[in-house]
């Protein structure tokens, strides 16, 4: 009997020992999406709850073996990008995905971790937007990753649409700009892209949670992976880490919380 096919996506990011982020929240929720899941991991990571202690990034060699051995057998839909590290790894990433522009790509410039530890060097601001941002069908960052990336300070949601605006002209087709880091008692988000602008607002959550921008792109990206069209993608993204969040868990030491994403799933 012929055997069913399900969407696949791949994320090529850097793993996460605690497994509450990194490869291993995007392969729950690309499984909470019910699609299968690939990877080409980036750099390894000895973390936990309280911190990271150590990383150990890939060869560039390697990962573009990674990378070409997934995208030569299978059908990937759509494409997350987390964890880069180093400017060298993120010239290995752009030169294998550029030969591919019809792949949508869903780029989370990950630079520092819930923790505070730096996952990216300083010169890997540059390497994404000038070899990334262009590739991307959508680029999600946080207040500070969005400021790195332009240079200038992001205070309100003016500032956000300014910036949303400004990334698009670097490159990015879409931008979903998180507001998280913005002071106020709901959240908001600015999804920006050919169609205009839509905020999506919801109530601020107690606690550190661990993951969520990673589960938020890896959700996208399984959402273009369906088929969806970006704005809904997005949509159901949000909504699946708001269900993650509210079923969270404290699995360590640390006060971080991870999310659940068996709880959540659509």
């Amino acid at each position: 009997m012929p055997t069913r096919r399900i969407p696949t996506a791949l994320t090529i990011a850097g793993s996460d020992s605690g497994g509450g982020a990194g490869i291993h929240a995007d392969l729950h929720t690309f499984a909470a999406f019910g699609v299968h899941g690939t990877s080409a991991i980036t750099a390894l990571t000895a973390q936990h709850t309280r911190g990271v202690e150590a990383i150990h990034t890939a060869p560039t060699a390697f990962l573009h073996a990674q990378i070409e051995a997934v995208l030569g057998d299978f059908r990937v839909g759509a494409v997350k990008l987390g964890m880069l590290a180093t400017p060298a790894i993120a010239q290995a990433v752009a030169g294998a995905l550029a030969t591919r522009p019809r792949l949508p790509v869903v780029l989370d410039p990950v630079l520092v971790a819930t923790t505070g530890a730096r996952l990216g060097t300083q010169s890997l601001v540059a390497s994404l937007r000038r070899r990334l941002l262009p590739l991307a069908t959508l680029v999600t960052p946080n207040i500070p990753e969005a400021e790195a990336l332009l240079g200038r300070r992001i205070a309100s949601r003016d500032a956000m649409l300014e910036a949303a605006h400004a990334l698009r002209e670097a490159g990015a087709r879409a931008v979903l700009l998180k507001g998280g880091h913005l002071r106020g008692a709901e959240v908001a988000d600015l999804l920006l892209g050919a169609g205009g602008e839509h905020w999506f607002q919801q109530r601020r959550r107690r606690g550190e949670f661990h993951g969520t921008g990673c589960s938020l792109s890896a959700a996208i990206a399984a959402g273009l992976a369906l088929g969806r069209p970006l704005d809904d993608a997005v949509e159901a993204a949000i909504g699946f880490v708001q269900r993650a969040i509210a079923a969270g868990y404290r699995p360590g030491r640390g006060a971080l919380q991870v999310l659940d994403f068996t709880a959540a799933a659509p």
